[in-house]
């Protein structure tokens, strides 16, 4: 069996933020994948970049997918992190993805359409996820897919804890949105503290991210 990661490009009006980014054609948005642990919670973290806020929290107040927002940090180089809460119009992709056997691994918006780059355990999944975002009726386009180095391996960098932490959080529903597991539920699978659990699967992701999408120049930098 040989993973793959796969970078596919989404577009509907209803899939979230999506009115929000075209009203501020300066705004980047990117998920926060380490955040938003309690599944209860209803709140969504994103990293936003944008030259004026105001004008980027003027589209979140006329979005249709955005019941709630606040600006959670802001520094100084035009960057902050938000958290959302969506009302029932949204269409969120994630789950789509994870449906499929999926994870995310990266999420920005390109305009008004949104790039999502994601692990799967094989290339037979990408039927799957064409059916289910067909089935939302969402416009999906493949545009790369690679083969990718195996959880079951250390070829993308990873320990052998952080190996088991991912694939313990995954097969209880840690990265689908919303979450199926808690951060201290995974860490008592793994008989760990809430802590460390949080340091491995952050390193874990950290070290995916490293060898999937930086370019070998940057990796060495």
């Amino acid at each position: 069996m040989t993973d793959i990661k796969a970078v596919v490009q989404i577009e509907h009006p209803d899939v979230v933020l999506t009115e929000t980014v075209a009203h501020d054609r300066t705004s980047n948005v990117r998920s926060v994948s380490e955040a938003g642990t309690d599944p209860t919670s209803g709140k969504f973290f994103y990293h936003v970049e944008s030259a004026d806020f105001r004008q980027f929290e003027n589209g979140l107040r006329n979005d249709h997918t955005v019941s709630e927002f606040e600006q959670v940090i802001e520094t100084r180089d035009g960057k902050a992190i938000y958290s959302f809460e969506y009302t029932d119009e949204a269409k969120v992709f994630s789950p789509v993805i994870s449906t499929a056997n999926g994870v995310v691994l990266d999420m920005k918006n390109d305009r008004n359409t949104w790039i999502f780059t994601v692990w799967m355990p094989e290339r037979t999944n990408l039927a799957e996820l064409w059916e289910n975002a067909r089935r939302y009726d969402i416009d999906i386009e493949l545009l790369h897919v690679t083969e990718y180095a195996s959880l079951g391996n250390t070829d993308a960098g990873l320990t052998d804890s952080q190996r088991e932490a991912l694939l313990v959080a995954f097969e209880a529903g840690y990265f689908e949105e919303p979450r199926n597991a808690t951060l201290g539920e995974v860490a008592a699978e793994l008989d760990i503290s809430q802590p460390a659990a949080g340091g491995l699967l952050r390193r874990g992701i950290e070290r995916l991210i490293i060898s999937s999408l930086m370019e070998d120049s940057e990796r060495t930098d």
